[in-house]
């Protein structure tokens, strides 16, 4: 996983998953634990909200995300679990079995993922219930349903109540009480199908049922006590081969102790044999880190005078209009943003930005106002405000100077603001714009340190290159830009991998050799235009090394009016496969390659997207994606790639599918910043549905500055 391709401007970086798990386990814990805040659920040894080995009718706040390491009886379950909604959560898991395999006492590596949905609230008289999938996708190893229940009947007390199937009616199972309904719930298929990574929906609430239960005792704000009776047998754990431990009790007792508010410890007595420790670290993306932050106080609003609109003496004076660029430039620097163009007439003026400083696209369009007012003119009435990203005019905001003016200090002055704004088309913004001078051509570079990751290789869950990354920046003009990046790697044994066993065209499997081989290696060298086609449509070209393992030529176009929830475009790419020290020859492969893509910004803050297409491999196929966006520039996501390619020629795992997760760093410093730290975890890596990976696609280009995203954050219009 690579440093950001566009550092100087773009919102969007990448990082290892070890800065994810910093950023849980430092800049949350930190906080100092507060007793009215202190949740009442505890994570399991699963990493869900539980008690021990069991799980509970609770969910966890509403976008939690959090983080369980667990250990014991030779297994090590790492577990990230996300409170998708209200109601519904998700979690994927890592787990490392010692000696599973009883033929070669070999080490297991197993991937899940687990939902639950809670059915019915908590109230009075009633229980808490939800139903959940255990291990729905994986290989099986730990797949089982259940329907729980939970109950808080004192205070400190609560207890907890189900019934489960597989591994949850695999101990003093009785006949499935389904049965009654289809004879086919009373037999529980044995196994999983093809490789692993397939929903075994046949398996789902069949064969034995068994009960489970327990009780939660918290006498302080940080201690919790925990028993339970378990129903899970452990049969292949304490089966002779494996023979991991001795289950001679189906009790089990522990502690949960919340260190702070973002972070806990759990310790454990389990199956009366054996001992067990937990910690969560968790977070939540809609609260920060640090409250308050460090910004700048942003310019002041200054009024005008009484009927000083009518003065129009200015125009009369031929260096006015430089004067007043040149004032706006300089005030807009000192908030940390560009002027690109400027227009100025007698009541109206256009200004072309470029924001590098702040993650919410309003609080850069709420500055730049509050300056208009202090420099421009009493007559200047219109306030238009253009973004532009990477040589994208993305959309015009046009503001009233007397709205401004009366709304700074006027309750819900931020609603009022949006309400009384008008947003439109950008195309033909600058027609009559006078560009700052200096801005084109301009060279930036940068000298620094690069982590690559790679994760689940079945011989090292997680390999690391680190090494030193010159990157540079050349901007010719608006939009037509060069840029490239070259590496040299100091340690780490990414090229270690196993020798792939894909029988399709190995488009990434042979990233271990690309890995070896490619030190040092130009990971990018590119030169793109990107640019307004007309109003509501956007164009990009690119060019060259797009990436570690194909060059080649990407063409896009994209259709996304600025008050539309709806987005489509189309990607045609011509790609050809790199060599492997990844300089300047090509292997014989090539490929044209391309979607079509719709997307959908939903009003619960989810966010779809659709690409239907060709993939580097040949094959054809879809790929469905889903985030939950937050308006502080988080993203929690999830995708899956369903082609042509059959599940036994694509390879364990069956199809491709992974989660991602955008971080901005702003929500741990507390300082303006747009530097976003993107993360996608896949299972596994194969060749079937794997895409080119293309800096500056234009659809994040632009909807920052669109109507669902600008008006999600408009409260920071006035910060």
């Amino acid at each position: 996983m690579s440093t950001d391709t566009r550092p100087y401007r773009k919102r969007c970086g990448s990082a290892p998953l070890a800065w994810f798990m910093l950023a849980f386990g430092v800049a949350q814990a930190g906080h100092a634990q507060d007793a009215d805040t202190t949740p009442s659920y505890t994570y399991n040894l699963f990493g869900t909200p539980g008690l021990i080995d069991m799980p509970t009718a609770q969910t966890a706040q509403d976008a939690e995300l959090a983080a369980t390491i667990g250990y014991f009886a030779g297994s090590t379950r790492t577990t990230l679990s996300f409170q998708i909604s209200p109601r519904l959560s998700g979690s994927f898991r890592y787990t490392r079995i010692e000696n599973w395999s009883i033929a070669t006492g070999q080490d297991t590596f197993d991937r899940s993922f687990d939902l639950r949905y809670r059915l019915v609230d908590e109230s009075t008289w009633r229980p808490a219930i939800a139903i959940g999938l255990q291990d729905m996708i994986g290989t099986g190893i730990y797949s089982g349903e259940y329907i729980v229940g939970t109950k808080q009947v004192a205070p400190a007390v609560t207890v907890t109540g189900g019934i489960g199937w597989g591994r949850f009616g695999s101990y003093e199972g009785f006949d499935n009480p389904l049965g009654a309904v289809d004879e086919r719930f009373n037999e529980r298929p044995v196994g999983t199908s093809g490789l692993g990574g397939q929903l075994e929906s046949g398996e789902w609430f069949r064969g034995d049922a068994a009960f489970f239960g327990g009780v939660t005792w918290q006498p302080t704000d940080q201690l919790t006590l925990l028993a339970e009776y378990s129903s899970d047998a452990y049969v292949r754990e304490t089966a002779d081969g494996p023979d991991l431990f001795e289950r001679e009790s189906p009790l089990n007792f522990g502690l949960s102790y919340a260190m702070t508010d973002n972070a806990s410890l759990q310790a454990y007595y389990l199956y009366g044999s054996e001992l067990g420790a937990a910690l969560t670290f968790s977070l939540n993306p809609k609260e920060p880190a640090i409250y308050g932050g460090k910004n700048l106080r942003p310019t002041p609003v200054v009024p005008r005078a009484p009927g000083a609109a009518s003065n129009l003496d200015w125009t009369q004076q031929d260096d006015a209009p430089a004067i007043l660029r040149d004032n706006v430039a300089n005030l807009l620097e000192f908030e940390g943003l560009t002027l690109e163009a400027m227009t100025i007439a007698p009541t109206s003026t256009t200004v072309l930005f470029r924001n590098d400083t702040y993650i919410a696209g309003s609080e850069a369009i709420g500055r730049i106002a509050r300056i208009l007012t202090r420099v421009m003119p009493a007559s200047v009435e219109t306030f238009t405000i253009v973004p532009v990203v990477d040589g994208i005019k993305t959309a015009a905001v046009v503001l009233r100077r007397s709205d401004i003016e009366e709304l700074e200090f006027a309750p819900d002055n931020a609603w009022k603001s949006y309400a009384r704004a008008r947003l439109q088309d950008a195309a033909t913004a600058d027609e009559d714009a006078t560009y700052a001078d200096g801005l084109y051509p301009s060279f930036q570079w940068r000298l620094g340190p690069y982590l690559n990751t790679s994760y689940f290789d079945p011989d090292s869950p997680i390999r690391a290159d680190i090494g030193l990354e010159l990157s540079a920046l050349y901007d010719i003009a608006p939009g037509l830009t060069l840029s490239g990046a070259v590496r040299k790697r100091i340690a780490g044994n990414r090229g270690d991998g196993r020798e792939t066993d894909s029988v399709l065209e190995r488009v990434r499997t042979n990233s271990a050799i690309y890995a070896a081989e490619g030190d040092p290696s130009i990971n990018r060298l590119t030169a793109a235009y990107q640019f307004n086609l007309a109003p509501d449509y956007y164009g990009r070209v690119t060019g060259g090394y797009l990436e570690q393992m194909f060059g080649g030529l990407s063409t896009e176009v994209l259709w996304k009016p600025v008050d539309s929830r709806l987005g489509l475009g189309v990607e045609v790419n011509y790609a050809k496969q790199r060599d492997f020290d990844q300089l300047f020859g090509f292997q014989d492969y090539d490929v044209v390659t391309g979607h079509a893509s719709a997307y959908y910004a939903f009003e619960n803050n989810l966010h779809g997207q659709i690409d239907v297409g060709r993939y580097l491999a040949g094959d054809y196929g879809t790929t469905l994606s889903l985030n939950r966006e937050f308006d502080n520039g988080w993203r929690v996501g999830a995708f899956a790639t369903f082609t042509d390619v059959s599940a036994e020629d694509f390879g364990e795992g069956s199809f491709d599918k992974g989660l991602r997760f955008s971080i901005p760093l702003e929500h741990f410093l507390g300082t303006p910043t747009r530097r976003v730290n993107n993360i996608t975890l896949r299972p596994l890596t194969r060749d079937g549905g794997a895409r080119l990976n293309i800096s500056g696609r234009l659809y994040e280009t632009v909807r920052e500055y669109h109507d669902n995203d600008l008006r999600g954050n408009w409260g920071r219009f006035w910060r």
